[in-house]
């Protein structure tokens, strides 16, 4: 600090902090020497606490309002130091701001899949990710437990701390809500009221609380997709009878929409078959007796290679780079997941098959989407 700043502070009586950013918690007010007048202006603004510590101990907390710093004001201070009334010298005690607002800005996400237990499809791996809120209830927890001296501490120092604690209750929350997997989407909400409650207990030695906590998807692997998409169509069609007539149906469009390929005796095959099915399930007992007789299946002509499709394309699997590390292989709704826990940013380098060397992620067109609400790096401070 200059000559003219100490003599600047010399002059000051007014105790104050205009938050410039969204990102600060705590910030102490800088002073040389920590000299404050007695008599000087206490201001602290809505959403503020300001916190006095005197030689390492921490001292009186003012709430939101003006203040005069004097000894009737400052019993704690005033204990410490043993002043008599009307002591006007000046006094030597750290300032601390501590915001009071809700930070909304942070993001969670699962790293590596939760194995949950479910009474349908057994063992399953979900993948999970959103958003949560963080406020400080009690500076004076805040200021032993994890500010200490910082002179400026920022919601990054303690974003990564409640981003594992989150990881780390979720699976427990998932396994003890009793939802079966196919309600997870539907009680979301609930979850996520469950998980706030139980950070906030957790975190309370800390001064923190996690006022809201959001769910925004929860996702399944392909194949329990698959096996979900199957099930919904079976409870359409009621039974397993009912189910292979809803795939004999299905299959004459695509038989008729291919000729050349013995597309029409496949569907005259499959027609007749599902017409004994009909004829069947309506006749009586004794009609079901009398047999059918079947018109033969002409046999199908091999098909030319002009009429063969390609093979149906496969989605690309990436790779990451994280920490000097190789992560992978994700899918694209993977991909999102490590997005949002900020595994995935701008300038990770990504590959999949197919590209002749590593890349940043914002130089690859098939991730824009995915980084569309992931900011930039922060520029360089000075």
């Amino acid at each position: 600090m200059g000559l003219m700043d100490r003599i600047r502070g010399e002059f000051i009586d007014i105790i104050e902090w205009t938050d410039d950013g969204r990102d600060t918690v705590v910030w102490r007010f800088p002073r040389y020497g920590n000299e404050i007048k007695m008599g000087a202006r206490l201001v602290v603004r809505e959403s503020q606490v300001a916190v006095f510590v005197n030689e390492g101990r921490l001292a009186d907390v003012y709430q939101p309002g003006t203040y005069t710093l004097t000894t009737q004001n400052m019993p704690v201070l005033s204990t410490l130091k043993g002043w008599k009334h009307g002591f006007e010298s000046p006094f030597k005690a750290e300032v601390y701001f501590v915001t009071t607002r809700q930070f909304t800005d942070f993001k969670w996400g699962t790293q590596n899949p939760v194995i949950l237990r479910d009474a349908d499809f057994g063992m399953v791996r979900v993948r999970a990710f959103g958003t949560f809120a963080a406020k400080v209830v009690d500076a004076a927890a805040l200021l032993r437990e994890l500010v200490g001296t910082d002179p400026q501490f920022r919601t990054e120092e303690v974003g990564e701390h409640l981003r594992q604690l989150i990881v780390s209750k979720l699976g427990s929350a998932l396994g003890s809500s009793g939802v079966p997997l196919l309600d997870l989407a539907a009680r979301q909400d609930g979850i996520g009221q469950q998980l706030a409650k139980a950070l906030t207990l957790e975190l309370s030695s800390t001064g923190i609380a996690i006022p809201r906590f959001y769910i925004e998807n929860i996702s399944v692997p392909p194949e329990i997709e698959a096996a979900i998409d199957t099930r919904s169509r079976m409870t359409i069609t009621g039974n397993l009878d009912d189910y292979a007539k809803l795939q004999a149906a299905d299959a004459i469009p695509i038989a008729a929409a291919n000729p050349g390929t013995g597309g029409e005796a496949l569907g005259l095959g499959v027609g007749m078959a599902l017409g004994q099915r009909i004829v069947q399930s309506t006749s009586g007992a004794a009609a079901s007796s009398v047999p059918v007789t079947q018109a033969p299946a002409q046999p199908a002509p091999a098909p030319s290679p002009a009429d063969v499709p390609p093979p149906l394309p496969t989605a690309p699997r990436w790779f990451l780079a994280v920490g000097g590390q190789q992560q992978g292989p994700y899918d694209e709704s993977a991909l999102a997941g490590q997005a949002a826990a900020g595994n995935l940013t701008r300038t990770t380098l990504v590959w999949r098959s197919g590209q002749a060397a590593w890349q940043p992620a914002d130089q690859v067109p098939e991730l824009t989407p995915l980084l569309a609400d992931v900011p930039p790096p922060l520029p360089p401070q000075g």
